[in-house]
């Protein structure tokens, strides 16, 4: 079973690499999802009412994400802290679940398991992974992306200087996916990657 971890920039096409490995077999575990559920532990709930306040919590109890992510990417002096604050809590309960996951799966025959994870370099999670994906999209139709998604570009900036410079990222790839072009094209280039894995193991 080959473990292969998706990154890139934001917008960059992460989840259409995810979603072509998907349809070749792989079982795709997705941060965002982990994060989630991670989120409305009632243990880390308490923990970011006790550090914001009860301003981060919806009608309905579960966290408020974006409020949560005002709170993390607001611009301030404080942003780096909040937002260390936010992976500390919550990275450690992400890779438990993806570990708990690939233990799962490990005996079932699926030939690949795709972590798709925006931060996984960042978090440390590139050891569970066989192969890194990186995702290369340019700057100008990632931001055209991200306006699909309701984003200004100081949005889209912020976001993007939370995270490991795309240079950086690039280079602790093991792969290199191009995402500039059609739909088909993407496909056809997972593909030969795809082919290049033990995905029998």
């Amino acid at each position: 079973m080959q473990i292969l971890g998706v990154v890139g920039g934001i917008a960059s096409g992460k989840s259409a690499v995810s979603a072509e490995l998907a349809a070749l077999g792989a079982v795709v575990l997705d941060a965002d999802q982990a994060a989630h559920s991670a989120i409305n532990l009632p243990e880390v709930k308490q923990q970011l009412v006790d550090r914001w306040g009860v301003g981060v919590l919806a009608e309905s109890g579960d966290v408020d994400r974006a409020a949560v992510a005002r709170r993390v990417f607001s611009g301030s002096g404080e942003d780096n802290a909040e937002l260390r604050f936010l992976e500390q809590t919550l990275h450690p309960r992400i890779r438990q679940q993806f570990q708990a996951e690939l233990a799962r799966l490990a005996p079932t025959g699926v030939p690949a398991v795709v972590i798709d994870a925006p931060l996984l370099l960042e978090a440390g999670w590139e050891n569970l992974c066989d192969e890194v994906i990186f995702v290369d999209s340019a700057r100008r139709v990632r931001l055209a992306r991200a306006a699909q998604r309701g984003w200004t570009e100081q949005d889209f900036s912020r976001r993007e200087q939370a995270q490991m410079p795309i240079e950086e990222k690039k280079r602790k790839a093991t792969q290199i996916i191009r995402n500039d072009g059609t739909r088909a094209a993407l496909k056809a280039r997972v593909f030969e990657i795809w082919q290049q894995f033990p995905t029998d193991q």
